[in-house]
Order: structure tokens, then C-alpha cells, then sequence
């Protein structure tokens, strides 16, 4: 059972994370799709984020793997950041979300994180590129799951025992350097197979 406090209080500093969040992702999944719009136009455009071989968006945004669903990726992001910044909004303008929605919000979360997780893979191992605006989304995509499933599953949103949600409050406090480990894995991945440190 939640607790009375973890009820009454809102999570300020999680909100602002969300709102910030939620924008910087918008503005990456925004240009993505304004530089979809491009190609469409115009399949030779030189895309502004295309700066080598290695590091482009053309080669993302024309694969097949840009429209994993059957159409563009980056409405996806639109979509989703979208609603991550009125989650935030909402906090910050004092809502109270009761726990099916935090649940349902994690979901989209956790939908969102294996999307990106797939999208690393496909990127580094198959289309052998990083697209810059991807890596951007990637790098919001990360901190926002596990800062959101810490905060549910350390205020029981997410059922699980008094002791774990203790452990889970601790390990809030450790979500930059969660994320920071998930970097060092990615670009280890990406050295490792595209050795990028030969094009810098």
C-alpha cells in the first residue's frame, strides 16, 4: 500500500525532469520528421544531419527500420514526448495521477525503451550508422524509464514489498549514474563495431 506521504506529495523534481525531458526529445523527434519531409521531397537532399558515413539521419530515416510500424519513426517520438511533457506540466500545475495511470504511463515507457534498445541494435549492428538526432532521443528515452519506474516502483504504483520499495527509494538516487552506465554500454557497442573513434 502506498504510503500517505508518498500519496499527498508531488514528485516536483521528477515532473521537472519530465517537462525538460519531454521538450528535448519533441525538438529531436521534430527534426527528425522535418528531415523525413526532406527526403520525401527530394530522396538526394543533403540532410543538415548528415555529417559522414558513419554519422548520419539519411540512412536511418530511409531504411526500412525508420518505419518499423509502417510509417515514419520519429510521429512515434512526436507522439510520445509529447505526452511526457503534459505528464510533467500536469505535475508541476498540481495533478495527482491515481496508480493505473502511472502504470499505464510506464507501460508507454517501457514500450518506449525496447523500441530504443531495438533501434541502438539495428542502428550500430545492421544499418552500421548513428544518426545524431536518434542518439539524442536514446539518450532522453533512458533516463526518463528509469527515473519513472524507480519513482513507481519506490512509491508502489508498481505492487512489490515494503523492503524493495525502501531499496528502490535508495536507488533513486542513482539514476544518473544508471543512465551514465547505459551510455558507456552504447558506445562501447558502437566502438567496439563501428570504431568511431577512427572518425573523430
Amino acid at each position: 500500500m502506498v504510503t500517505d506521504t508518498a500519496e499527498q506529495r508531488r514528485p516536483l523534481a521528477l515532473a521537472i525532469f519530465l517537462v525538460v525531458g519531454g521538450v528535448i526529445g519533441f525538438i529531436a523527434a521534430f527534426a527528425l520528421t522535418l528531415d523525413k519531409f526532406q527526403t520525401l521531397e527530394n530522396p538526394s537532399a543533403s540532410l543538415g544531419c548528415d555529417f559522414s558515413l558513419l554519422v548520419q539521419c539519411g540512412k536511418n530515416l530511409e531504411s526500412a527500420q525508420g518505419a518499423a510500424f509502417g510509417f515514419p519513426n520519429p510521429v512515434i517520438g512526436l507522439a510520445g514526448f509529447f505526452t511526457v511533457l503534459v505528464v510533467g506540466m500536469s505535475i508541476l500545475a498540481g495533478a495527482r495521477f491515481a496508480r493505473w495511470y502511472w502504470i499505464v504511463f510506464n507501460l508507454g515507457l517501457t514500450f518506449a525503451i525496447c523500441f530504443v534498445a531495438w533501434l541502438i541494435g539495428q542502428s550500430i549492428f545492421v544499418l552500421g550508422t548513428l544518426c545524431p538526432w536518434c542518439m539524442v532521443v536514446w539518450s532522453v528515452t533512458i533516463p526518463l524509464f528509469v527515473s519513472v519506474t524507480l519513482y513507481n516502483l519506490s512509491t508502489g504504483n508498481i505492487p512489490n514489498g515494503e523492503r524493495s520499495r525502501g531499496l528502490f527509494t535508495t536507488a533513486r538516487s542513482w539514476t544518473p549514474l544508471i543512465t551514465l552506465v547505459c551510455y558507456v554500454i552504447v558506445a562501447a557497442l558502437a566502438q567496439l563495431q563501428l570504431n568511431v573513434l577512427a572518425y573523430i
